[in-house]
């Protein structure tokens, strides 16, 4: 048997064609290539936005529900005052948090009433080192929820009332017995601010501007960190002045006085927060250029305006509280 074979001519690619190939091939890969780097910066961009939204979100959640029960006592009709507490106090913290006259975790014997709520541009004594662009909050008050007849922390101090008399205890790790009418609620002394703290991040070590708190417990004022990524907070004062329950004047913590923060001649009806996150790292994807951010205010004694020239990313949020324990809204219980 015998094979024949076909002899065919085997012709490749001509120069031109593949030229032709490359280029459109190129074409095609520039296309995806472009489509992925614009991908991946929307995707960059929604990360840090979505880190920015919820850092301040979370801490803004944290400020406003504080603030707007300052100054709550439970079912004591009156302010707290050292001449009328019965059975005397607590020792002070060796580290305690104040500023200004009758302002410390408890109250003391003197002319001035005791305040819930205060805040100041300077580092307090039990900070240290604290940013200089920020303000700091202090908030007392008690437990919005009552813990009559249930056990107590041996590292807490409580607030037991009746509407007409009240006393602070320590607590025993038990339940605090009481009599008639008085309940039992934790007391709190909280104080609000922004300090840098070191992290690592992808291997290396960075500095994040940290909101955090110093809270009262038994015997000391305890450091803890509520959110990272907060680099400035500023608060402004919406006074009641004629007794109205209306707010007629805001004041920013340099042109509040002692009078002011005792609320005897006006109140504190609310209180507007701004609060400046940044991402925890730069952001190659975000050019640097001047960001300018106006925390507050509409006068030249009330204006802050902060500038930045670096490839952070940032965000400013803005909240309006109303205190419950402020004109016509008390709480009566």
């Amino acid at each position: 048997m015998k094979f024949g074979f076909t002899k065919k001519s085997n012709k490749g690619f001509t120069l031109i064609e593949l030229m032709i190939s490359l280029f459109v091939g190129a074409f095609i890969l520039a296309g995806v290539m472009f489509t992925y780097l614009g991908m991946k910066v929307t995707t960059s961009e929604t990360m840090d936005l979505g880190e920015l939204q919820e850092s301040g979100r979370l801490a803004m959640d944290v400020l406003k529900r504080d603030i707007e029960l300052s100054g709550f006592w439970g079912n004591y009709s009156l302010t707290p005052d050292a001449d009328t507490l019965l059975g005397g106090l607590p020792a002070a913290p060796a580290n305690d948090c104040s500023a200004g006259q009758n302002n410390a975790s408890f109250p003391v014997v003197s002319n001035r009433k005791f305040i819930s709520l205060f805040a100041s541009d300077d580092a307090m004594n039990c900070i240290g080192t604290a940013n200089g662009d920020s303000d700091i909050l202090q908030v007392k008050r008690v437990v919005g929820q009552d813990s009559t007849g249930q056990p107590t922390s041996a590292n807490q101090q409580y607030f037991i009332a009746n509407p007409q008399a009240a006393r602070i205890v320590n607590g025993t790790g038990g339940v605090i017995p009481t009599t008639g009418n008085e309940k039992v609620w934790e007391y709190l002394h909280n104080v609000y601010f922004i300090q840098d703290q070191n992290y690592t991040l992808n291997g290396k070590t960075v500095s994040i501007p940290t909101l955090r708190r110093m809270r009262l417990t038994r015997g000391r004022m305890t450091a803890e960190t509520i959110m990272e990524g907060v680099e400035s907070l500023r608060f402004l004062f919406g006074l009641d002045t004629n007794g109205d329950a209306r707010v007629d004047i805001y004041r920013s913590v340099d042109n509040m006085n002692q009078a002011d923060w005792e609320q005897g001649t006006s109140s504190i009806l609310t209180v507007q927060i701004f609060l400046l996150v940044r991402t925890f790292e730069p952001n190659p994807s975000n050019s640097p250029g001047e960001q300018t951010f106006v925390l507050g205010g509409d006068t030249p004694a009330t204006l802050r305006t902060l500038t930045f020239n670096d490839d952070f990313r940032r965000k400013l949020l803005t909240s309006t509280v109303r205190l419950m324990n402020s004109g016509s809204d008390k709480w009566v219980i």
